[in-house]
């Protein structure tokens, strides 16, 4: 499996979840690389920003900013290695994230089962763009899909951001909760377009202010909060920022 690399190793780490339903749970992330989309506000460019690609990014304007190596930036283990990892630390609830961690799904599925066959209490969320529809294996390993589905605010076109047999099959599955990264106001009429296209209930969505610092959330907050009254909708904020700043393995 094709896992993101923090420090010279693979990037999995013990925190809590920063955001949507299962905020401020104890949780340990295991973070895939690669991925399908290329958000222009990514804050894991690192998992698919690689030298040579076209695909602008926000800190582009910021000096010293590069493209990454992608020999430099992919570490590859095998299902058992990561099981051995994983066993050390003293939690059941896991996190698979990326990049986007469907790209991986047959591995993915494996590390699960291989889990289950450990300890049957493990717990399994995987956060997904909303792009790509999991296996029937891989949906019956999984307890919650957490669905990050792109706005235009992400710089992706219409045709690879929104796959419509996806969509509906999140929509239609019990397991799955959505949630919108919003910028601006403008962002809530996609957002209700969306909802009323694929008949996604208010009560399995989250929206969350797009922001990698506390002082940029909490701009956001207050209109975003009464938007979410006034659409039925969840609020959720990025925990993991307020808490630890924006910063890699935490």
């Amino acid at each position: 499996m094709k896992l993101a690399k923090l420090n010279g190793k693979p990037e999995i780490f013990y925190s809590i979840q920063g955001e949507g339903k299962s905020i401020g749970k104890p949780s340990i992330f295991v973070r895939t690389s690669l991925c399908n989309l290329h958000c222009i506000w990514c804050d894991t460019d690192y998992t698919w920003n690689w030298e040579s690609t076209p695909f602008p990014h926000e800190n582009d304007a910021k000096p010293g900013y590069s493209k990454f190596k992608k020999s430099e930036y992919i570490e590859e283990l095998t299902t058992e290695q990561i099981v051995d990892i994983l066993k050390e630390i003293p939690c059941k609830n896991l996190v698979l994230t990326g990049g986007e961690p469907l790209l991986q799904q047959t591995e993915l599925k494996e590390l699960m089962a291989a889990l289950r066959a450990e300890d049957e209490n493990y717990w399994f969320e995987t956060e997904t763009n909303g792009t790509i529809i999991p296996s029937d294996e891989f949906d019956s390993l999984i307890n919650q899909y957490n669905v990050s589905a792109k706005l235009s605010n992400s710089n992706n076109s219409v045709s690879l951001r929104e796959k419509p047999e996806a969509y509906t099959f999140f929509s239609n599955n019990e397991k799955a909760v959505f949630k919108f990264v919003v910028a601006t106001k403008t962002d809530l009429e996609e957002v209700t377009s969306l909802m009323r296209k694929y008949e996604i209930s208010p009560e399995t969505v989250f929206l969350m202010p797009e922001g990698t610092t506390a002082d940029k959330l909490n701009e956001k907050q207050q209109w975003l909060v009464e938007a979410c009254k006034h659409l039925g909708t969840n609020y959720t904020d990025r925990l993991h920022i307020h808490i630890y700043g924006n910063k890699r393995g935490v």
